[in-house]
């Protein structure tokens, strides 16, 4: 029977398992070096006794801080469900997140970075995109050495952080070769965030399957929609009212292609008879909307753990990163729904 968490001590811990004080300060601060059975006897003690560490004290004594930092730019749909796994796998190793939110295009971004730097000790950080290529937050984190982690990065040969993420390059060329395949020719396409590593791979994607393909793409239907719905309504307004409006659109993110969505139901046009939509992400809004989106599934969950656990397992402040340093691509998905059919007859190829 537990004794009551406020009354347990470490050294009760040890003594129920038959070991050393240090031996379960080890095992409580994840530290390497405890035979497996030992740290599962450990571990069940402190079950049985239900015993709970002080966190504070737990840090100072092994100069750790089970602190791992989530830096962002805007909070969206992403940064939830990323959140949701990292916290999940924080949770597993006795760690906690921290998201801080930055604005990319502050001048002053630098010394806000070097004063919270200052103040917390951090285990590791984990870069959401823009973030992940940013100059200025990857040479202040450089400085202090603090371990980092970039989530789809640009793909830069020799980077001493590792990385994960999906290949978009290849995701948006899967997505292109589905619209095409149903017949469409004639498909605008809305491009992310300038500088966003990820909108850069998928423009890129959609261009080089169109050409493989041999269709040529008309530049006024290629419009900048920031990953953002509003502008993405911008974007579809100048699409869908042209003298050549496109038969389909692929956006590069699922917001925006809601966005395509609405503009197209106030212009009086059938989805997906006169007009097929596309996204990227399979954020909650593309099962909100009508018709459902068909849309490339990110495995964003998977991605917070994977990038969460480089940290825990791999940290320099512990073991150094693997060599080489690693660079994790896990599996997207063409998710089909009602968004998408063949163009009208008068439209086909």
């Amino acid at each position: 029977m537990a004794l009551g968490s406020q009354s347990v001590t470490i050294q009760q811990v040890a003594d129920l398992a038959q070991v050393a004080t240090k031996t379960v300060s080890r095992v409580i601060n994840d530290e390497p070096g405890v035979h497996a059975d030992t740290r599962s006897r450990i571990l069940k003690a402190i079950e049985q006794l239900d015993y709970r560490p002080n966190l504070n004290a737990r840090g100072l004594a092994g100069d750790r801080s089970f602190l791992i930092g989530l830096f962002c730019d805007k909070p969206g749909d992403y940064l939830s469900n990323f959140q949701a796994g990292a916290v999940e796998r924080c949770r597993e190793s006795g760690y906690h997140l921290m998201v801080e939110p930055w604005d990319s295009q502050s001048p002053d971004i630098g010394r806000q970075v070097k004063s919270l730097l200052r103040t917390l000790r951090l285990e590791g950080v984990i870069l959401l995109p823009p973030l992940s290529d940013h100059p200025v937050i990857l040479s202040r984190l450089a400085d202090v050495a603090i371990p980092t982690v970039r989530i789809a990065p640009k793909n830069e040969p020799g980077s001493p952080s590792p990385s994960v993420g999906i290949d978009d390059y290849a995701a948006a060329r899967r997505m292109t070769s589905h619209l095409l395949d149903l017949g469409h020719r004639r498909i605008g396409f809305i491009l992310g965030r300038a500088g966003h590593a990820a909108s850069e791979q998928r423009h890129r994607g959609f261009r080089d399957e169109m050409k493989a393909r041999g269709v040529s793409i008309d530049p006024t239907l290629v419009q900048t929609g920031n990953f953002v719905f509003a502008d993405g309504l911008v974007c579809a307004e100048h699409m869908l009212r042209s003298r050549s409006p496109p038969t389909a659109v692929f956006a590069s993110n699922d917001d925006t292609a809601a966005a395509a969505i609405s503009v197209a139901r106030r212009l009086g046009l059938r989805l997906p008879e006169q007009l097929s939509v596309v996204g990227f992400d399979d954020a909650p809004v593309a099962t909100m909307i009508w018709p459902q989106l068909t849309t490339i599934r990110q495995p964003v969950t998977a991605m917070a753990r994977t990038a969460t656990e480089l940290i825990i397992e791999h940290s320099p402040r512990r073991n150094g990163w693997p060599s080489p340093v690693p660079r994790r691509l896990l599996e997207f998905e063409l998710i089909l729904r009602n968004s998408t059919a063949p163009p009208a007859p008068s439209h086909a190829a």
